[in-house]
């Protein structure tokens, strides 16, 4: 629930909370940034002879360097401890978020970050992490862009892929079930039903991308028709490369969930517009999903807008979300009908 403990009161408390992050976020920074340091801060896979192809035109090297973001952006955690530390101030100008249940295990949880406007837009925002981390806290950062421009931003927490058991499946599960929530207790929350959008960053995205093209009706009785939009960072479309990668060490695919979680292969699904994004500096396979999937929709006759982030790689994308002039910031507002792309 939100809090109500007086601000006075609460200020000096946040605040020294609030270094203590920054200060643990410093140190995390400084760690990988002598790490990325010490390996010269090489982008792309490591010198290596040319082995076997395992999908297109990579080796088996090199298809795991594009789906390890570290290979393609050595600075990401000073990038992720900025994201974190951004994310205190902003509860700190704003104040804590309500905070409610939205299932039956104790990760199922979300933060409502509330507007002022009257019969405002809802952004539910799906967090990345490669399913293995990451939590809702970690994206408060972008909540007072949204708020200041007249609309309700809800993070989401959901179970990590370790405690899933590597069923990725479980995960897109309990995101449409947040997302489901939302929707059926509008009238309680104050929250505008017919102005429901959705987005997220890397399997954030991706999740995002299964909720999009999901039997709404079928599996939580609503109509598909809910969901006015989808905004998709950075994301992963279609599993069998993924499967074929190092994340298979802990994904544990198979035939089943190549299928069931490869979004590209169910766009007669999708029913909303979306935004797909993604940046030049990304790794070579998070532009090829993004292009190659954007290019289905709109080959499928549906509406979706393609839009490339020059000089911008994986988690500067993401920061872009907390400024209405930034690009995503200004997609997100503009896919609401509040700004032009």
């Amino acid at each position: 629930m939100q809090d109500d403990n007086p601000k006075g009161d609460d200020m000096t408390r946040r605040g020294i909370l609030g270094a203590a992050a920054a200060a643990t976020a410093g140190l995390a920074a400084s760690s990988g940034a002598r790490a990325a340091e010490q390996d010269g801060c090489r982008v792309g896979p490591p010198p290596h002879p040319k082995g076997p192809l395992v999908f297109m035109n990579y080796d088996q090297i090199e298809l795991d360097a594009a789906y390890t973001q570290l290979s393609y952006a050595p600075m990401s955690a000073q990038i992720q401890a900025r994201r974190a530390s951004n994310s205190v101030e902003v509860r700190r100008r704003l104040g804590n978020p309500q905070r409610e249940s939205y299932g039956p295990t104790e990760i199922e949880k979300l933060d409502i970050f509330r507007t002022n406007r009257p019969n405002a837009p809802t952004l539910i925002f799906v967090h990345g992490g490669a399913w293995l981390s990451g939590s809702a806290s970690e994206y408060h950062f972008a909540a007072e862009n949204f708020v200041n421009a007249g609309v309700n931003y809800v993070a989401l927490d959901f179970i990590a892929v370790g405690p899933a058991n590597g069923d990725i499946r479980v995960m897109a599960e309990q995101v449409r079930r947040g997302i489901a929530w939302v929707y059926k207790n509008a009238a309680r929350l104050g929250i505008d039903p017919n102005k429901i959008y959705v987005g997220g960053q890397s399997s954030g995205a991706h999740l995002t991308g299964v909720a999009l093209v999901s039997d709404w009706q079928k599996e939580h009785g609503i109509s598909p028709a809910f969901i006015k939009g989808g905004l998709l960072l950075s994301g992963m479309y279609e599993m069998k490369p993924v499967r074929l990668s190092t994340r298979s060490k802990y994904v544990k695919f198979d035939d089943a969930m190549e299928e069931s979680m490869s979004t590209i292969r169910h766009i007669d699904k999708l029913r909303a517009p979306i935004t797909v994004m993604y940046g030049t500096f990304e790794t070579p396979e998070f532009q090829r999903q993004s292009r190659d999937f954007a290019a289905a929709v709109k080959a499928a006759g549906k509406q979706v807008t393609l839009i490339e982030m020059p000089n911008h790689n994986h988690y500067e994308v993401q920061e872009t979300l907390a400024n209405p002039y930034g690009w995503a910031g200004r997609a997100a507002l503009a896919m609401m009908g509040l700004g032009k792309a």
